[in-house]
């Protein structure tokens, strides 16, 4: 068995126990642009497989969730609790233990290139070193197993939650500083923005629910045990309300019309979408 950090499960939250008895309701100030960037990133993951990679837009796997919970997209939403970070020295050891993980969530190239969906990496992003490190791993492993490139170079996508800032021309973009986007067709690499306070907690500040687990502890079997400290209790409190805020009709309003406004909406998939949310 791939090793993983324990995780609760949030939407069958049967071995919570009592860790939450003496929890606060949790403040949820960044839920409207978080429901606003989560419908984003729906519209425009091209109905593919979203994988959120690492633990920065946790809180965008939770309320999709609930959100989700009751529409055939409910098995469609994972995480990839991995940090590629910092992207120098990866020895073969670590290559192996990232394919093997990467294979546990049903990525490989095989599976890349027979699936019938695109794979799609869901990530905060400021300047891509996560994507850069990932497409270089996976193009490797491609190559090495011999799969058909230019099949699978059109199943693969990239959506990045970026900092907003004022749209105009010149306006940088992290994707037109790294030379494999150019590899990919152009709608595979999106963004979606978020305002920077948000942005900033999700990155930086926000009590996480699970360790940090870089390559160094791909293979430190005490990620497995749960912690049941104050801020890991704290992390559990708020993501058990976003599960709860996704379910609500607010939310799934929110997300509907939100995705309405994607130019997106004109392809069936995501017009069925809008009707289970809405049921």
């Amino acid at each position: 068995m791939t090793n993983r950090p324990f995780r609760w499960d949030l939407v069958r939250p049967d071995q919570v126990g009592t860790l939450l008895d003496n929890a606060g309701k949790p403040h949820l100030w960044f839920l409207d642009d978080l429901t606003t960037c989560t419908a984003k990133v729906l519209a425009r993951c091209g109905d593919g497989e979203l994988h959120f990679v690492g633990r920065s837009l946790d809180s965008m796997h939770d309320l999709l969730g609930g959100a989700l919970e009751q529409t055939s997209w409910q098995e469609r939403v994972h995480q990839l609790p991995l940090s590629l970070k910092p992207r120098q020295g990866f020895g073969r050891r670590d290559v192996r233990l990232l394919r093997e993980n990467l294979a546990a969530a049903g990525i490989t190239p095989h599976t890349l290139a027979r699936g019938t969906r695109p794979t799609v990496f869901a990530d905060l992003v400021y300047e891509g070193d996560t994507f850069t490190e990932l497409y270089v791993q996976l193009r490797d492993w491609i190559d090495e197993d011999r799969e058909a490139w230019h099949v699978i170079r059109r199943k693969l996508r990239f959506l990045g939650v970026t900092l907003r800032q004022p749209t105009r021309p010149d306006a940088w973009r992290w994707q037109e500083d790294v030379a494999w986007t150019r590899e990919l067709p152009a709608a595979a690499v999106r963004n979606v923005s978020l305002a920077r306070d948000v942005w900033c907690y999700f990155g930086n500040d926000q009590p996480k629910l699970t360790p940090s687990f870089p390559r160094q502890r791909w293979t430190d079997e005490t990620v497995r045990t749960p912690d049941h400290g104050k801020a890991t209790r704290r992390a559990l409190a708020e993501a058990f309300a976003l599960v709860d805020a996704g379910r609500s009709a607010e939310v799934r309003d929110r997300l509907v019309r939100t995705i309405s406004a994607e130019p997106a909406i004109a392809g069936p998939w995501l017009r069925a979408l809008v009707r289970e949310l809405r049921a």
